[in-house]
């Protein structure tokens, strides 16, 4: 088995063991956080009636259009921002934040961070 498969296990298996644990409601929904070499999304998501909420990525114009370069940690701050106005916008305060499998720390960390200066909590 080579390693990027293992390495895709591995984010699959602590997805389910943090996704058991974590669930969005009406009240505090869920802050879902995806990355890819060249991307990062983000989006709010209301697991009681699986709608999302609210999002914000590097691929959407708001974004993209001041970044040089979309796989950094610059750009995970710009849509830490971005999603937080736009969540803060339609009176979204409180969230649980989803890692989705990927570890704490890099792009995930520099996205949470940006998103609780901008005023959301979790």
């Amino acid at each position: 088995m080579n390693a990027a498969l293992k390495r895709r296990q591995a984010r699959l298996k602590r997805q389910v063991r943090v996704r058991r644990k974590v669930r969005g409601t009406a009240e505090m929904p869920r802050l879902c956080v995806f990355r890819s070499a060249k991307h990062i999304y983000a989006q709010i998501i209301e697991d009681t009636t699986g709608k999302t909420l609210v999002s914000a990525s590097t691929v959407t114009g708001d974004v993209d259009e001041a970044l040089k370069y979309t796989g950094n940690v610059e750009a995970a701050k710009a849509v830490g921002k971005a999603i937080a106005q736009k969540a803060l916008g339609m009176n979204i305060k409180n969230v649980v934040f989803d890692r989705n499998g990927f570890l704490y720390h890099g792009r995930v960390k520099t996205l949470a961070e940006a998103a609780r200066e901008a005023g959301l909590s979790f």
